[in-house]
This record gives C-alpha cells, structure tokens and sequence, in this order.
C-alpha cells in the first residue's frame, strides 16, 4: 500500500508519501531522501601575514607616569628580557583627583596609533603613540648575558645588545641582517618620553617635605634611566590646584626645585595649575606635549647621528662569542651596512622627516638586493627567506612614506618595481614563480597595497568623490602614464589580490602527492631531500597547504573574503557591472563549501535588479538564475523558486532537457488548509487464496500530524476483485479518543487516561489476492511543523483470534505512485511520506498605534497597541510582551476592559506571556496599553508583541501574528557650566560680636552659618538632543553635597513663562542662577567645593496637563565656591546727572557712570593695595577721549583680615554707544603682583582688563539692561 501526498514543491519536503503492501505476508517499503547538509564556511586562514609591528607607522612612544592608580598592561613582557631589565621607579605615589583624570583621558584621546597616515590627519603639533603607567615600569636590557656554557676567552668578552647578532642567544646570531624584535624594541619597550606628573601641596606646613621628596624622586628617576645606557628624555609636569593667577606665591618654591633637578623649565619642567577652564586646560596640555615632542624629535635625531657614525667607521663589529657551528661567518660588512640604514631611516620615520627616511630606505634596499648580501645567500639557507623578508617590509615602508608625501604614482612604480625585483632573484636563486607560495606573495603584495591605501585615506578616493583612481602628481602629468601606473581604489587591489588567490589555489593542487605526503611518513633521508622540493616563503608547506588527508588552506574562504572586499569598494563607486561579476565569482566559491545561504543573500538582490536583462545578455542572467534557484532550493526559499521558474519561461533562455516548465505542477500547503493523500494497498496473496478482510489501519505520524483511523464498514459496498487499482475516497473526521485502545477490557478502562484527537473514517477493507485498494482521503493541516508517516499498524480480526502487524516505515521508498481512476503516476520525489507544514497567514493584524522613533530618558514610555480582527470568523486571543536589552525597567500590560499584569526590573529579557484578551469578534478591536518605566541611561531595546488565537470555527488551528518595535532611548539634554564671581550685598565683620556669635539653642538646633559668605552666578547653556520639540516647564539648581563646611543656597534670576518654553532641536538656550555660598564659621577660611545638579522639568508637546512633568538631572562638575586669596571685583551702575533749570527741556541730562572696585581680603593677613587709575586713550594718543572720571588716580588701600574694602569712580562718557575701557590696576604692595579685576554684571572683561558699556544717545540708561548683543554680560572675560 502506498500513502500519497499530492501537494508537495519539488524543492521542499512538504508532503507524505508512504508506501506499504500487504497480504497474508505483509511488507513496509518507505523512499525518503537526505539530501546533502548545508555547510558553511570555516574560517581556516594560515598565518601568511608579517611580523606585528613590522609594517606598523612609526610613531614616538610617549610614557605616562603618575596619573592613574590603576592596573597597567606591563610594556616588557618577554621572561628572559625582563629578567634582564632595569627597573625605573618613582617612590610617590600616583595622583588620584579629578583634575587628573581629566589630564590623563585628554593625554590618551591625542594617541595617534589609530590616526590615518597622513600629515592632514591631525590638526596637533605632535604625533605620540601614548602609554600609561602607574609609577614604575621595565625598560629591555642594553647588554645581554653570557651563555651558561661559555668558555672563557683570553681577552674580556665584549657583550652586545639581545637583539644584535653579534649576541649569541639572539635568533640572528651569527650572520643574520634585523627582525621584528628591534622595530618592536622602539615602538613598544623603550619610550622616547617619560612624562612624569607630580603634585605640589598648597599645605604651607607639609610645603618642605613634600618638596624634598619629589626634588628625591625626579633626581633618582633621572639617574636610573642616565645608569640604564638609553637616552631617554623626562620631562616632569608638577600639578597644582591653584589658578595661575596665583603661582606667584609658590615661585620660590619651584625656582628652588628647577636647581635641585637641573630640568630646563621650558623643555623639561613644566607647572601645571589646575583650577581653570576646560579649554584652558587643553592647551596648556597642548603646549606640554608639544614641548615633549621636540623632545622626542631631537632623541630620535641623535639615534640617526649615531647610527651614520658607526656605518661612517666602515668596521665590522666582531661578536661576543665567534661563531663554531652551521656557517661559523658573521655578517659582513655590507650587511651591517644594510642594518644602519635600515635604523637611520626608521629613525627619520619617527621625526616625521619622510623625504631622508626614503633616503636611507633606498640605500638599505640596494644594498640588500646586490651582489654582496642576498645574491650571496644560498636560497635553501633561512637566511634567504630572511633577507626577501626585510626587503618586503623596506618596500612597504618607502610606500608608506612616498604615500605620505602625495605620491601615488611614484608609489604605484615603486609596488611595480619591487614586485618585478623579486620575480626575478626568486626565478634565478629559488624555486621560480610557477608555484603557490610565489602566487601567495603576490595575493599579499596586493593587499598590501590596498591596506596603505585605506589607511593613507586620500580624500581624492573617497566614494563620495566616485573617482576610480588619484590623478598623478603635478611633475607627472606631461608624461603619457600607462593605466596601471595610477593609484586605483582598494577594490582594484582587492580583486588582484583575489585573482591570484585562483592561481594559488590551481598551483597548490598540482602539487605532487609525494610531497604532500605529512613528514612523518619518511624517513630522515628521504625528509632531508625533500626538505627544500618547496618553496614556502611566508607560507605553510606543501602538506599543509594541500594535505592528502584532512583539511588544508580554505582557499575559497580566502578568494571569497577579497571578493567580498572588492565588491564593496565597487559598489561604493557605482560600478555596478565589475560588481555583479565579482558577486558571480563570490558565489562559485561559495558553491565549493554548498554555502547557499550566502549565495542567496548574495545574489537575490542583484537578481531583482539586474541590469542584464535590459541590456539583453541572456547567457549572463542564465547563469545567475540557474545559481540563485539552486542556492534557493537548498534553503527552501519556495518564493524566490516560483519567481525564478516563471522568468526562466522565457524562450530567450536555452531549455534543458528532461526539465518540467510548469510552476502550477506544485503548491505549498498551510495550517487550516487540506492535504489530499493516498493509502495504497497491494495484495501479494495466492491467487488461490481467500480474500482478506480487515479490521482497521492505524497511521501514526511524527511531528504536527494525527494519528489516522481506517475502520472496516461492511455496509460500504462490495470492492470489485478487478486486478486493476480500485480508488476509495474516504472521509475523515476529528473525534476525541483515549491514547489507550477503546475496544480494551473494562478493567483496563477504568484507568483513565489524556484524551487526543484523532482523525476517523470508515471503508470496505476487503482486499482480494492480487488486487491493490487505494485509499484517497483529505487531510486537515492544524500545526505548522515537520511531518512524516512513522508507522502503520494493520489489525485483522477473527471470530478465533486478533493479529496485529505493526510496521515500521524505512527511510527509502523503493517505488511512489498518485493513482487516478484512469492511470498511475510515478511520484518524481524520493520522500513521499514527508510534509512541512507552513503556518497559517494570520489576518489578525497587531498595529502600534503611538509609536515613535524616539524616547528619552526619565520619561513614561506608553505604548498602545491595537488587536484588529481581519478574519472572517470571531477569534479567541492571547497576547505576549517580551522585551530585550540590558537593564530593562519594569513595565505593566493592561488589557482595555480586562486583565493587568506587571513585570519587575530585570537585566538581559522579560516577559509576560498568555494575558487573556478574550473573543474578538469579526472586523472588530481591542486594545492593549504597555506602560514602562522610566530609564536613567541612554539604551536600546525590543519589544516583540506575540497575539495566539483560534478562530471559533476551527478552535484546534492556533495562529500567530509577531509585531516588533524598537525602543531608542536617548538623553533629551545636554548643558554646559560656567561659574562666575558676583558681588555679595552681605559680608561679616569680626567686630560685630552679635553676627558672629553661636545662637545655637539649648535643643541642639544648628546654628546660623556666620561665616564667609561668595556670591557666584552659574551660567547654564542647555541643549535639546530631542528630535521634536519639547516644552520645558520649570529649571532649577540642586544642590547634592558640599565640601568644607560651607552652605549654598540658590535661586533662579530669570522665571520661565507660565506656560513654559518651548525649545527645538539642535537648539542652545540659556538660564542664569544665583548662587550664595556662605562658611559655617569665620575661623574656617579654606576654599570649598559644592556639586550641584541642573534639573529641567519638561513634557512633549500636547501631552496632558494634569500628568506630571518628566525631570531630568544632568550633573555639573564640581566648582570651588569659596576661596582664600584675595579678590578684585567690579559693578557699574548708571544715573543721570541733575539738569539746571535754565537748560532746555528737550536735551537729555549727560550720562553718569559708577564704577566701584571692591576688593575682598578673606585671609587672616593684613593686606595693602595699590590702585592706580588712568582713562583709557583714543588711537590718536589724546588722553581723556573716552571719558572722564572723578575719584582717587592713585590711592592706597588697607583692609583688614575677613573684610572688605570699595572704591567708587564716577565716569562721564564722551562717546556714546561703544565700550571704554579704564585703566585700573591693583597692586598688591608686598607681593607686588597685579591683581586681575574681575567683572561682575553689566560689564565686560578681556585680558586687557575691564570694559565698560555705554549705551547710545537714544536709549534710556537708568539701568543696564540694554546692552549690545554681542556683549558678554557674564563676566567671564572671555570673548
């Protein structure tokens, strides 16, 4: 008998087909076929690459020391060189504040490991490769030790470098040129730089010891690196946290420390005061790194001196222990040649001086590839493949430098040049280049080049340009340049690269089997002749590249990767045909490794939109579509097949034989849907033999099917004893039944079981000898999911006895037929019992009524989600919310009219699953609200909306519908802080006992701050990073934690509107608050610092009244609120002098101006003030042409300890609408240092000193509220 599925695509398993004969002596035949495993890439690539740091830009190495406490990755970490080593350490302990932090995040943000290479790269004077250390670290061993077995020498043994070859213990020792070991010497152990930071304590009492022990620690750490033989330069950075107005009182201090250390103060020892802006800091940081630049720039100019001089000296260094094995000869002196020039250059790299560098490189280069180093290097010594090697890494880096300097096509030539050099050594000296490792080279060599280009970044070949190479340089644009002399994007290179990759691939497998045989295989005198059969510059050897056993080079990994890469720079540019060539390429390797997926992803979107087709290469669109279907077919892409089918249709595409055009032949069937099956049935009985009469069939499935019932009725009919197929169509129907059987005995019944579902029908199960019964029934798909038949269980029942066959059906089918009532049609798959059944389109649509791209932190988020129902039946629903991310915040679900379910926090996903919506009726809605908590940081999650329901007129067929949405989550805001002085109206006096004296109660209540108190004015500029506008309804200042015993209090100048500010995208706004700060005693008049918080209340636009405002909290850094050094304030106010009574009415009475200069003494010294006071000047030279003024020209001013003193001038303007300028200075007479007048409101301040506003004829003046827009009313001094 066999069981049919008539419904199944050819390309997918998608429909059962089980074949089973019986008769007295019953047998099971199955066909089912596996098809081949979808396998997919293993990335497998050998190490061809150069050594690290070997092609790596040079950079000066910047060390910096005392900034963190943090862990630091040791820069030596090689056990035999650091055991050697010396060790250079600072006894202080490192520097653990705010300010550096700052310093040291700034240092690393300048790190130019990362930059292009390009001299446009960077706006900085300096270039440093930074690394940063705690206090102390390893610098690699000037001399190396003895061997253990040496024997001692008549004369002293001369010891040398570990990285020379004159060291026997080096892997170049006796005769070998340079390696990666001395590049990776001055890139990462040995820093041209220490830049080491100290703090200065202001603490008058710890002042001598504290600077006793850092003039201790910069002589010793200076020493140590004078004892260790390198040249290294420190430079020490001492911190302060004063401004640097106030580094006069130290000056002694420092002066004393510079003759102590013997540093330079303009090369080597700088101070650093800490308390100033940001901006501010950065160049004074700017100005340190570019002085330790020069620096660097003049130790690496006397490694270069050094290294001319001793190739200048024409002399062959003899090695601390003369050679006794192998060779037993030493370099030769034109190889020591080679080895200064190659120093001199990489030093002149380090200078940025490019144009010597290539110098140096090219006589390195010659030098290496003449008669007297690599010609007389046979090519089966290592050595060989050593010297290719470092005249590989010399030709990248004159590259690299011809790159830098702008020309490309002199770089072009020279990549030409060195290609064709080694061509020929390798055809003369070694193996040739017909081989793999030779195509190996040049796949690299062109990588090479693609890789510099990338890094160089010539804005000329940048895809937005859409040029395909880089015009030629000036000097050569007269000559007649071939095409391949011009520098091409990467994509070029990468498709070169790619290219020979094939031919490495094709050599490699002409390989012969005795020489990829593995080595263990041979003798030792059959290993020694074959050792060198092979060349393998840079590559694996031949049994490894293309093993007789196992898994060798992925070359169609390698070949796909540059494809990849040059496809990508293609189609960056719009090169849309060499795109889709090398998108065919792609997939023919990707057809090696049966990697359909890939291919389908590769090749569907340019199958959509193939410009072939117009242009009528039917051959080219052949092929992709032929590919494409193939790939499709393997990953079950049933649509894209249909697609592909239809167009190759066309008679513009050859036919193919035995092939079936008819797309209708198959279809895909769906959950709630019928599949027509056939049971067939074939009598091998005796002809002679009665006829058979069954009780039942039973079917039983794995996977989403039900288990089938075939129950005998004799009242069906008598089945004709025709030899011929005779078809019953019998139908099926879902009853509820026991897993255990219905006809067992009553005792067995009574254990009840789960009720199931199976499926039922009657027929007339007589089968005559000979005859074959088709059985022909309709089946109800319910679950989407694999299906196959499993097993066929035949019962036949007897007045004496019951028999039960059960079968079990094989993977293999031996024969499929679809019976009709006319013929039988062999079944053209070999799976036939075998369905996958596809979900259900669901037409209950989830629509997300409020979504938006964007939220913001500290917000409700509130979704609200809408369930509409499309099918044509009511249906009953469920609903599931998962979210994902990190840190999700809780969130509620609320069913309208129905259920509510809440999540807590949780870290990585959350869920709420199975919320009962209820029935649905037909074209009828219901809502769900999703409600989450606000978050605090900027994140990213996904919300996944799952809907199961059934419709209630097939309740057994569930359906599914999915709606994703993301959740963006960004900061709203932004802002920005400036602290300015203002004049506080109150300050205390030590004579008033009553303002002074503790008024605490007897209850312990805390008593009234009486002590210094600084009013200060913080200017907030906020941002809007909203996408939409927003309305703020209220700002304040939060005070969070004071520091000092001091108290702040603060209060907001300018009030919003009462319906508050709306404010726009991209947006700056700017708010003002006062802000008191006042000590708890006067015997306490040290500085204190306040961390405050900006606060802006906000809602969205059109959002409800009565909900409350979300808040947002931006932190602002920490400020000095109080401080103990003197201070210079200015505020002008303005009034009109009286008019005599004689004078006309209509003329305006002459604008007065009053400037008072306040100077405030919070110390407990008596201090006296010079103040000198001329009016500013006319570019003519005539004095007086600004203004006049009345009060003292040179006056004398005392003030008392914890007090404060004013002097008022009266100005009178001769000029109107612009800014004078007084000359007032404040002289400290002790110090003799000049105090800087700080403005307060209403003026201006520059490095000049203060400007004064006055306004035009027209205004009105009382006050000074109307200024000139471009004014800086804040004071700040800045312009």
């Amino acid at each position: 008998m066999y069981l049919n599925a008539k419904k199944r695509p050819r390309w997918h398993p998608q429909r059962v087909i089980l074949s089973v004969s019986s008769g007295e002596v019953t047998e099971l035949v199955l066909r089912a076929a596996k098809g081949p495993p979808i396998s997919h890439f293993g990335y497998n690539r050998e190490m061809d690459e150069y050594p690290r740091g070997s092609l790596d830009q040079s950079v000066p190495l910047l060390l910096v020391s005392g900034l963190t406490t943090a862990p630091t990755k040791p820069l030596l970490t090689d056990a035999i060189l650091k055991e050697q080593s010396t060790l250079i350490r600072s006894e202080l302990p490192p520097i653990d504040s705010q300010e550096a932090k700052t310093i040291l995040s700034y240092i690393q943000e300048q790190d130019a490991a990362g930059l292009p290479w390009n001299p446009r790269a960077t706006s900085k004077k300096y270039r440093f490769r930074v690394k940063t250390i705690a206090r102390e670290f390893l610098l690699p061993p000037r001399q190396a030790r003895l061997p253990e077995d040496f024997e001692p020498l008549p004369s002293p043994a001369i010891l040398h470098s570990p990285f020379s070859p004159l060291t026997p213990g080096s892997s170049l020792y006796p005769d070998g040129l340079i390696d990666a070991r001395w590049l990776e010497k001055h890139q990462e152990l040995l820093p041209s730089v220490c830049l080491s930071f100290y703090n200065l304590t202001s603490d008058p009492t710890l002042a001598t010891l504290h600077d006793n022990q850092l003039k201790t620690d910069i002589n010793a750490v200076r020493n140590a690196i004078g004892q260790s033989g390198y040249r290294c330069r420190l430079v020490a950075v001492i911190l302060s946290d004063q401004s640097p107005t106030s580094m006069v009182q130290f000056q002694e201090r420092l002066d004393n420390i510079r003759r102590a250390t013997g540093l330079d103060p303009k090369t080597s020892l700088f101070v650093f005061p800490t308390r100033r802006p940001e901006s501010e800091l950065e160049t004074a940081i700017d100005s340190i790194l570019g002085a330790a630049y020069d620096q660097a720039v003049e130790y690496y100019r006397d490694l270069g001196r050094h290294s001319r001089k001793k190739k200048g000296r024409g002399i062959t260094p003899q090695p601390t222990v003369p050679p006794t094995s192998g060779t037993s000869h030493t370099l030769s002196l034109q190889g020591w040649n080679v080895r200064y020039d190659f120093k001199t250059a990489v030093f002149a790299e380090f200078r940025q001086d490019v144009d010597a560098a290539v110098r140096s490189y090219e006589q390195a280069y010659g030098t290496l590839l003449g008669t007297d180093v690599l010609e007389t290097i046979p090519s089966w010594s290592p050595r060989f493949n050593d010297a290719r090697l470092l005249a590989d890494i010399i030709a990248v880096r004159i590259l690299r430098c011809l790159l830098w300097s702008g020309q490309s096509t002199a770089a072009v030539r020279r990549w030409q040049a060195h290609r064709d050099r080694i061509a020929d050594v390798v055809d003369r000296k070694s193996r040739g280049t017909q081989n793999y490792a030779w195509k190996a080279f040049e796949a690299r060599w062109a990588v090479v080049m693609a890789n510099l280009i990338e890094r160089v970044k010539f804005p000329e070949l940048d895809p937005s340009t859409m040029l395909l190479y880089r015009p030629p340089e000036k000097n050569l644009s007269a000559e007649r340049l071939q095409p391949w002399e011009l520098l091409h994007h990467p994509g070029y290179w990468y498709r070169a690269a790619a290219r020979h990759l094939l031919d490495r691939r094709k050599f490699a497998h002409l390989i012969p089997e005795d020489d990829r045989k593995a080595p263990d295989t041979y003798s030792a005198a059959q290993l020694a002749k074959r050792t060198y059969s092979q060349d393998s510059y840079m590559c694996p050897e031949p049994y490894e590249e293309y093993p007789l056993v196992g898994e060798g080079v992925n070359h169609a990994r390698m070949i796909f990767d540059y494809l990849m890469l040059a496809k990508t720079e293609f189609q960056k540019r719009r090169q849309f045909r060499l795109s889709a060539e090398l998108a065919l390429d792609c997939c023919r390797e990707l057809e090696r490794v049966e990697a359909w997926k890939q291919i389908v992803e590769l090749l569907a979107p340019l199958w959509r939109n193939m410009p072939f087709r117009v242009e009528g290469w039917w051959d080219i669109t052949e092929s992709l579509s032929w590919t494409l279907r193939s790939a499709a077919v393997k990953v079950g892409h049933a649509a894209l097949v249909v697609a592909i089918d239809w167009e190759l249709l066309n008679r513009s595409f050859s036919k193919r034989p035995d092939w079936h055009y008819d797309i209708t032949r198959h279809e895909e069937g769906k959950a709630g849907e019928h599949c027509l099956a056939q049971l067939s049935i074939t009598s091998n009985a005796f002809a002679s033999s009665p006829p058979v009469t069954l009780e039942k069939f039973r079917i039983e499935f794995d996977g989403s099917l039900r288990t089938i019932h075939l129950k005998h009725l004799s009242d069906e009919g008598q089945a004709p004893k025709s030899p011929r197929p005779y078809i019953t169509h019998v139908s099926l129907a879902e009853t509820e039944a026991f897993s255990d059987d219905q006809s067992s005995s009553s005792s067995e019944a009574e254990s009840q079981t789960d009720p199931n579902i199976l499926l039922e029908g009657t027929g007339n199960l007589i089968i005559s000898p000979g005859q074959t019964r088709v059985f022909e029934m309709d089946i109800p798909l319910r679950e989407p999911g694999d299906a196959k038949a499993s097993s066929v269980q035949v019962s036949l029942a007897t007045k004496s006895f019951k028999v039960k066959y059960n079968m079990e059906i094989p993977e293999t089918n031996p024969s499929s037929f679809w019976y009709t009532s006319t013929s039988a049609r062999r079944i053209a798959r070999l799976t036939p019992h075998v369905i996958r059944i596809l979900p259900r389109p669901p037409k209950m649509e989830l629509r997300l009524v409020n979504g938006l791209e964007q939220y913001y932190t500290n917000e409700t988020i509130q979704l609200e989600v809408d369930l509409l129902n499309g099918e044509d039946a009511d249906a009953n629903t469920k609903l599931d919310v998962q979210l994902y991310g990190q840190d999700i915040p809780g969130y509620k679900v609320e069913i309208v009219d129905g259920v509510e379910r809440s999540s807590p926090p949780r870290e990585e996903e959350s869920s709420l699953n199975g919320l009962p919506i209820g029935t649905i009726q037909t074209s009828g809605s219901a809502k769900a609200i999703i409600t989450l908590d606000a978050v605090e940081q900027p994140s990213t999650y996904n919300l996944t909306m799952k809907t199961s329901y059934s419709l209630v007129s097939d309740p057994a067929t569930p359906i599914i519908q999915l709606l994703a949405h993301q959740l963006n989550v960004v900061t709203p805001f932004e802002a920005s802080y400036d602290l300015l002085p203002r004049l506080h109206s109150e300050w205390p006096s030590l004579f008033d006992y009553e303002s002074i004296q503790d008024s605490s109660d007897d209850d312990g209540a805390p008593s009234r701050p009486s002590g210094l108190a600084q009013k200060w004015s913080l200017v907030t500029r906020y941002c809007s990073f909203a996408s939409e506008d927003l309305l703020i309804t209220d700002l304040d200042l939060e005070v969070l934690a004071t520091h000092g015993a001091v108290t702040c209090m603060t209060h907001k100048t300018q009030p919003l509107p009462p319906d508050g500010q709306t404010i726009s995208p991209k947006t700056i706004e700017e708010t003002h608050f006062d802000l008191v700060a006042q000590k708890a005693s006067l015997d306490d008049r040290s500085p204190a610092t306040a961390e405050f918080a900006f606060v802006v209340r906000w809602r969205r636009p059109g959002s409800a009244r009565d909900v409350p405002p979300n808040t947002t909290t931006l932190p602002i850094p920490r400020f000095f609120v109080t401080v103990a050094e003197p201070r210079v304030l200015a505020s002008v106010s303005y009034s009109n002098t009286p008019t005599p009574p004689a004078s006309s009415s209509s003329a305006k009475p002459p604008l007065l101006i009053i400037l008072d200069i306040t100077i405030e003494n919070p110390s407990s010294h008596f201090l006296t003030f010079g103040l000198t006071m001329e009016p500013s000047s006319s570019q003519g030279g005539e004095a007086g042409a600004e203004f006049a003024f009345s009060g003292a020209k040179t006056t004398t001013l005392n003030v008392l300890p914890v007090s404060r003193r004013s002097v008022t001038y009266r100005l009178l303007p001769l000029v109107r609408g612009a800014w004078i300028r007084p000359n007032l200075v404040v002289r400290d007479k002790y110090f003799q240092k000049v105090l800087r007048v700080v403005p307060t409101e209403g003026l201006k301040g520059d490095k000049d000193g203060v400007l004064v506003w006055v306004p035009p004829l027209e205004d009105d003046v009382d006050d000074d509220e109307e200024e000139d827009g471009d004014v800086d009313e804040d004071g700040d001094g800045e312009e």
